[in-house]
């Protein structure tokens, strides 16, 4: 398994490729943000980690110019701000994780597995609909009534996880676990904040699928009966 680490600080990047080694998986490194996405864009990674702050392109850009170019390879974004506004904007670039520095290289050997783990995944061929929602893994798209839903890459695998386990109810433990694949420290509200944009969304299509909240347990997607129209349960 080859990775693709994109870090300009030299003692963090000989330190995460020294593990990495030890771990038993080839790494490539590049410490500048331009020959780091056409190292991307051109090679074959299981995973690349990428720093946000990074000399000529930064580590948001990275991500989001490969995922214009559909490069579907998991990215771990390294990140020295904490501020949940931050880790949203690193998602939504289309990051699939990020960790704070400094970090250890533990938590890093941890996320590194997880992010392969979720990269072997068969992908998932069915459409779920829900109401007047539809939502298409194979293309990674969503729609209310043929209108396309603009969703961040984040925004899209929430809504994916709802579809796919629309009408049960998942806590917010378990949605983090499986979006982000680990636990917060502490309390966070990064999942309602994610909902809470899903729902404006969802909203201004009008769409009858809507994210009903359980109180003391979570969130579950459930289909309504469009206004003017009697349910038949």
């Amino acid at each position: 398994m080859r990775i693709l680490l994109i870090e300009d600080d030299d003692d963090i990047s000989s330190a995460v490729a020294a593990m990495l080694g030890r771990q038993k998986y080839a790494v490539d490194v590049e410490r500048d943000g331009e020959s780091g996405l056409d190292r991307l864009l051109t090679g074959t990674y299981g995973l690349a980690i990428v720093d946000i702050g990074l000399p000529s392109r930064d580590g948001l850009s990275i991500c989001r110019a490969a995922r214009r170019e559909q490069i579907a390879t998991p990215i771990l974004m390294l990140t020295a701000q904490d501020a949940v506004e931050k880790r949203i904007a690193g998602l939504d670039s289309g990051a699939d994780d990020y960790l704070i520095k400094p970090f250890s290289l533990g938590e890093l050997t941890a996320r590194v597995r997880a992010l392969l783990r979720r990269g072997e995944r068969p992908p998932v061929p069915q459409r779920y609909v829900v109401g007047s929602l539809a939502v298409d893994p194979g293309s990674r798209t969503a729609g209310v009534a043929g209108s396309p839903l603009e969703l961040s890459a984040t925004e899209y695998r929430l809504l994916e996880l709802l579809a796919r386990e629309r009408g049960n109810t998942l806590s917010r433990t378990q949605i983090l676990d499986k979006i982000w694949d680990y636990d917060f420290q502490g309390s966070s509200n990064i999942v309602d904040v994610y909902v809470a944009q899903l729902r404006r969304k969802l909203a201004a299509l009008h769409s009858t699928a809507t994210i009903a909240t359980v109180w003391g347990v979570g969130y579950k997607l459930v289909a309504q009966a469009p206004k003017g129209e009697r349910s038949s349960g």
